[in-house]
């Protein structure tokens, strides 16, 4: 394999040599990672039904060493004596065969003091998981050796690491992962500060994985050449913070014990400062214990619990991430299962082009500015995006394969950056946001004849044939596209339903004796936002304290602030840039009034709003024009609906609702009643086992 011809060639370089291309790299990562390192703050959510360390210790403190060389074994004992005279056990994970022989009277004197022993892959390389046939042949001896130490635990040589394999050598728990390490060779992170199971796909048994979650000290002291405990303490910190797992790896090979440290070592002093300050700092608030003991209380306390997915997703939209709720919220339901989610999106000027967002890592490739106003430009740039997006995802898929790629559009034709995964034996999933063809006649204002829009028909139906499925986004849509481009069984409704954050949050009716009406979403003319505004215009002098916030941007703003500023509104009418996604459920609970006004004689009529459920989950009654899409989905119980296009009558809708709290409360009641019943928690199962059924056929 390449990685192991790479391996090989970089063992022939003079170790100094070895340290200084380590260090150049660790520079560039630790630039990428920004704020994610060594703190990933998504890293701190507990599982779920997670019940807490025992004795209502606040977090659990788990010393670890690797023993990779003989003059790491050397120094194992004064180690385990320092350790010990502070009060601490540690365990010792050694490398069986290659580098040092383990004599029987060390490990039985560390047992005897109360440490662990636990085994460090076969012999201190990264081939053991690079091939099934190196597995193989090394399992039984490993095996072998698990047994005459009586080990119940397993770390793989640098991380290198395969959890479905490593479940197939019998041991209790595993150490291999880590909750966030961008240094390691296989940077996959586990996200998480707590101990997870992990179930083998190649023999189906669950074991526990146990993180590491403190900067290994020879990235810290070594690599990125960091001096004293600063970096251990903080992370320590926002761990205990969090009730986590601190569990550090410290090599007694790079501990100077005595005299000045030489080249790769560092000051035993900044490990036994770091010992000090959780003594100082944390006395009585955390569980010193053994990783076979956190092992064993997490199977007894979380017996219950699901083994992580870990499945490998990739995403690619035309799209910016942070604003989107309905690529978010696919990608933060892989993430919060275990899976590992890359997202490829826009960038906004000043955002970071890659980092981590609720443990999905998002890589933001191309910036855009939303000035298209000649067709060719739009379609210039969504084709940069997909040569742009397909080359990365080649890139990874030909380091680590993917299982799935999930594809948004518009554009369709975006669904052919997969085809690099694809090769690789990843399922492809092609999500259809908004048609086409219909979507460009709306937005330049051509007929569905037009030749364009023919065109963009051919480049549906044969996008929707690569896809080995296709998710649409309302039932109108999936017969239209059914009818034109892709086969009944090989396409799915997945509905703009609201996420758990907008489930927990709450209405706050009346803020500040104002009564506002509230707009978050695109501004294009289909969305009729000049419709509601001239609505408002006639109608704000007679409510009290009326004001309109529109939190969003596209292509029709510059023609809204022209009528606000013909209309003269413009201290009632405000424009706001948009919202992250977070953000916005504590944005609607100010809200007094939804106000959806759809063109039906345009793309909206077809186009459902994800705003009017978003509305309804805080409380908000909702007015909304009498589309085809809405009238599908909701009654007249559940919004208020006025004719399409109609001013007059949506202004007679505002006044009426701004002057009667009971008709407001009982659109509000009907509304949350329906979420209730209408939401992702509910519905997201079919989402996922069809990830899982493309990931499996792949």
């Amino acid at each position: 394999m390449l990685s192991s011809v790479l391996y090989n060639s970089k063992q022939l370089l003079p170790r100094r040599l070895q340290i200084a291309m380590r260090r150049a790299r660790a520079k560039r990562r630790f630039a990428q990672a920004g704020d994610s390192w060594p703190i990933r703050s998504d890293a701190g959510v507990p599982p779920e039904g997670w019940p807490g360390w025992p004795d209502g210790h606040r977090f659990a403190l788990v010393l670890t060493h690797d023993v990779d060389t003989a003059r790491g074994l050397a120094r194992c004992s004064e180690l385990a004596r320092l350790e010990r005279e502070r009060g601490f056990r540690s365990a010792f994970y050694f490398v069986p065969e290659g580098r040092y022989t383990l004599q029987d009277d060390l490990r039985e004197s560390l047992a005897r003091d109360g440490f662990e022993v636990g085994v460090h892959g076969l012999y201190h390389d990264w081939k053991t998981f690079l091939s099934r046939g190196v597995f193989e042949r090394r399992a039984s001896r490993i095996r072998d050796y698990a047994k005459q130490w009586k080990a119940g635990g397993f770390r793989a040589p640098s991380m290198i690491r395969n959890l479905d394999w490593i479940g197939e050598l019998g041991f209790d728990y595993d150490s291999s992962s880590f909750d966030n390490d961008p240094f390691e060779p296989q940077p996959q992170s586990a996200g998480t500060i707590f101990p997870y199971w992990v179930q083998s796909r190649t023999t189906g048994k669950k074991y526990v994985e146990m993180p590491y979650t403190l900067p290994q000290d020879h990235t810290l002291y070594v690599i990125l050449q960091e001096r004293g405990a600063d970096v251990w303490k903080k992370k320590l910190d926002w761990i205990a913070a969090h009730g986590g797992m601190a569990m550090p790896i410290v090599h007694p090979d790079y501990l100077c014990l005595h005299g000045k440290p030489g080249f790769e070592e560092f000051p035993v002093e900044w490990y036994l400062e770091f010992l000090d300050y959780v003594k100082q700092n944390y006395s009585g608030r955390y569980w010193s214990a053994l990783p076979h003991e956190v092992a064993a209380y997490f199977r007894q306390a979380c017996a219950g619990q699901k083994p992580r997915s870990r499945r490998r997703v990739a995403m690619a939209a035309y799209a910016y991430y942070d604003t989107d709720n309905r690529i978010i919220r696919y990608a933060e339901t892989l993430a919060r299962r275990g899976d590992e989610v890359d997202v490829i999106a826009l960038r906004r000027p000043g955002q970071p082009r890659e980092g981590f967002l609720n443990g999905v890592r998002v890589s933001r490739i191309q910036q855009r500015q939303r000035n298209e106003r000649f067709a060719v430009t739009y379609l210039f740039r969504m084709f940069s995006f997909l040569v742009r997006s397909s080359a990365l995802l080649l890139w990874r898929a030909a380091r680590r394969r993917y299982d799935v790629v999930h594809v948004h559009s518009v554009p369709d034709f975006e669904v052919f950056s997969a085809m690099g995964p694809r090769w690789c034996g990843a399922g492809v999933m092609l999500d259809i946001h908004d048609l086409s063809p219909e979507f460009y006649a709306s937005k330049f204002g051509i007929g569905v004849k037009h030749l364009i829009v023919r065109f963009l028909q051919w480049v549906e139906r044969i996008s929707c044939r690569y896809a080995d499925h296709v998710i649409v986004a309302n039932d109108l849509w999936r017969e239209r596209l059914v009818e034109r481009s892709v086969k009944a069984d090989r396409c799915s409704v997945v509905l703009n339903h609201v996420d758990r954050r907008f489930l927990d949050s709450v209405h706050r009716p009346e803020v500040d004796g104002r009564f506002r009406i509230v707009y978050p979403g695109g501004l294009q003319w289909h969305q009729g936002l000049d419709i509601a505004i001239e609505a408002f215009a006639r109608v704000c002098d007679s409510i009290p304290g009326a004001e309109f916030l529109i939190y969003g941007e596209g292509s029709d703003k510059n023609r809204l602030l022209g009528v606000v500023e013909r209309l003269r509104i413009g201290e009632r009418v405000k424009f706001r840039d948009p919202v992250p996604f977070e953000t916005i459920p504590s944005l609607l609970a100010e809200a007094d009034l939804g106000v959806v006004a759809k063109r039906a004689d345009s793309f909206g009529n077809e186009a459902f709003s994800t705003k009017i459920l978003e509305f309804m989950s805080q409380g908000v009654p909702v007015i909304c024009s009498r589309t085809a899409i809405d009238q599908y989905y909701f009654t007249d119980q559940l919004v208020r609906f006025f004719p399409s296009g109609n001013v007059e009558e949506l202004a007679q809708a505002i006044l009426e609702m701004a002057h009667n709290p009971e008709t407001r409360k009982k659109y509000a009641t009907a509304g949350r009643e329906y979420v209730a019943q209408n939401n992702w928690e509910i519905h997201k199962q079919a989402y996922l086992d069809l990830v899982d059924r493309l990931a499996e056929k792949s």
